[in-house]
């Protein structure tokens, strides 16, 4: 039979375990601490999102109060180098003066130009025209126009014959006929005038050599007079028609002075 050790109570042997305090299961030397201490220190102010402002760094309150004095600073350098510069703030009065002058001569002038070329009126061409009957005996050819003053044709086309008749009075005869005088009744008839303005252009011996009727490029009136006083045998426009005022519209009135040609 086998022997059983010798344990009165028959109990398990236990290795003898002693508890250690948590404060004294772990002892902390000195240094660790206090390298501890020390990174965490350093990390508390690297995170912090708000650090608080030293002298040498100034806040944002005093940086926006401060921008308006360096803009006015600015300001005034600019305006001290402009003005060091010779450059003044205002516009010149004495070009301004010059100029409104010059636009003002430059008007004026554009102004007397269009007068020299389109005032000139139907009245100025009847009074510088040569009579009917004058200009049918001096044995030059002759050009009788057509007209009436309610014609609004025969005042835009004024212009354009005045500077033609300037041109060829010394050799041609120019002519003004007005349709509302009943003195030119036969006349109106001979030269067939249904519409005005109408040139008739008469060689010297005041045979009819071709016409022009209404409005018409003022090469046609030019060429046709050209050709008169060069002695030609027939006008390049005999028969030209454009737009132009009904005869039928005329406003007939009696004969004042019978030697009158208007």
């Amino acid at each position: 039979m086998a022997r059983v050790a010798s344990n009165p109570l028959s109990l398990p042997r236990f290795r003898p375990y002693f508890q250690v305090p948590e404060s004294t299961h772990l002892l902390k030397s000195p240094s660790l601490s206090l390298s501890q201490n020390r990174i965490r220190k350093f990390q508390t102010i690297a995170c912090q999102t708000n650090p608080i402002p030293t002298e040498t760094q100034p806040s944002d309150k005093e940086k926006v109060l401060a921008e308006p004095d360096s803009v006015k600073d600015s300001t005034s350098e600019a305006t001290t180098s402009s003005d060091g510069g010779g450059f003044s703030e205002f516009p010149n009065k004495s070009l301004n003066r010059r100029v409104a002058v010059g636009s003002t001569l430059a008007a004026v002038g554009l102004f007397l130009s269009s007068r020299l070329d389109f005032g000139v009126s139907l009245k100025d061409l009847s009074a510088a025209a040569v009579p009917y009957e004058e200009a049918l005996s001096n044995g030059k050819p002759t050009v009788v126009e057509f007209y009436a003053d309610w014609c609004e044709v025969c005042r835009e086309l004024a212009p354009d014959i005045y500077k033609v008749e300037q041109q060829y009075r010394d050799r041609v005869n120019f002519v003004m006929l007005n349709v509302d005088n009943t003195k030119w009744e036969q006349e109106l008839d001979e030269f067939g005038v249904e519409g005005i303005p109408h040139f008739a252009f008469l060689d010297k011996e005041g045979n009819e050599e071709g016409n022009v009727v209404g409005r018409l490029p003022r090469k046609y009136f030019l060429e046709n007079v050209e050709a008169l006083a060069q002695g030609e045998a027939s006008v390049p426009h005999a028969r030209e028609v454009g737009q132009y005022s009904s005869a039928e519209s005329r406003r007939v009135h009696q004969v004042v002075d019978p030697r009158s040609h208007v």
